[in-house]
């Protein structure tokens, strides 16, 4: 059973043969050493009814490492447009609204693949539930698969990924993936988080789109290096309040966040656009390329070269 199938029939509810259905559009990411992405998008048949859904699966049965993970697969049902760009009619591509005459049905599938290294900052924190720890560490043998409370914040980060045009798109793939990640775990293990102490700031919607926006900044500053200072004037928050709230809303600090974005935009550059290290190092901004190759290794376990030959 697939990725595509499981997910797609969970949606429909009954099997689905998915060479059956009219591929529209697909998106892929594979990256060695790296979470991996896929997108599928359908024609929906006429009187095909689906439900939004989502599903865990965690994988420890191989004994090797490598071929333990953790993926997440949704399928969205909803209508889009088949002009070259989803804004093209005017309207935007959001789910049913999207209702021009050049819309049609589709079902669109996901699948995120993570594996133990990408999962291991989430599994730092000291207040995570020993159910969640053990899943995120991968201590738990066998095999498991929990179905996702579809939510608004889901299903507009899906919607987000799938209508992004293609141009630069790894980076804000990148993030994206983190987010959905942190988005189905507390939909999913929410009550067994509850007890976790959050800063009280945050209960402030203003003082939280700021934190969000701040995460929005780092990424349009991939390649120029922005200090802690600069970003909270940026975006008009004390420092002290946008480390604390962005390390709890994102589960991490905000330059292991901001450097793990580099040098994951760092692979991509270099596995599927096959830039050299030298042009790599100096679209990041950094200013020698053995300084690169120290926090891509760091990072990754691999000098850069080494990834090229994969």
């Amino acid at each position: 059973m697939t990725a595509y199938t499981d997910i797609l029939g969970m949606a429909v509810g009954h099997p689905v043969m998915v060479e059956e259905l009219t591929v529209m559009e697909e998106r892929s990411r594979r990256i060695p050493g790296s979470w991996q992405f896929a997108m599928q998008r359908y024609h929906r048949p006429s009187g095909m009814q689906a439900e939004d859904s989502g599903l865990l699966v965690y994988d420890h049965t191989s004994e090797q490492p490598r071929d333990r993970f953790l993926s997440l697969r949704f399928c969205l049902s909803g209508y889009a447009c088949q002009r070259p760009r989803p804004d093209a009619c005017g309207l935007p591509w959001n789910g049913d609204l999207c209702n021009c005459a050049h819309a049609v049905p589709v079902l669109e599938a996901f699948s995120f693949d993570f594996g133990p290294s990408q999962l291991a900052p989430f599994a730092k924190g000291q207040h995570r539930s020993s159910q969640l720890h053990d899943l995120l560490s991968f201590r738990n043998e066998g095999y498991l698969e929990k179905p996702v409370p579809m939510d608004a914040r889901i299903a507009g980060c899906l919607r987000e990924m799938s209508r992004h045009p293609q141009a630069h798109v790894d980076i804000f793939l990148n993030a994206q993936a983190q987010l959905l990640l942190i988005y189905t775990l507390e939909a999913l293990y929410g009550d067994e988080e509850a007890a976790v102490p959050a800063c009280k700031f945050l209960a402030n919607d203003l003082d939280r789109e700021k934190i969000v926006k701040a995460r929005e900044v780092l990424l349009q500053h991939i390649g120029e290096p922005i200090t802690i200072r600069e970003l909270s004037r940026k975006v008009a928050i004390n420092e002290c309040y946008l480390k604390k709230g962005f390390k709890v809303l994102y589960g991490s600090t905000i330059f292991d966040f901001y450097q793990g974005q580099r040098m994951e935009h760092a692979r991509y550059l270099l596995y599927e656009m096959g830039m050299s290290v030298s042009e790599v190092s100096l679209q990041l901004g950094y200013s020698s390329i053995s300084h690169f190759s120290t926090a891509f290794k760091k990072h990754t376990g691999l000098k850069p070269c080494e990834l090229l030959t994969r």
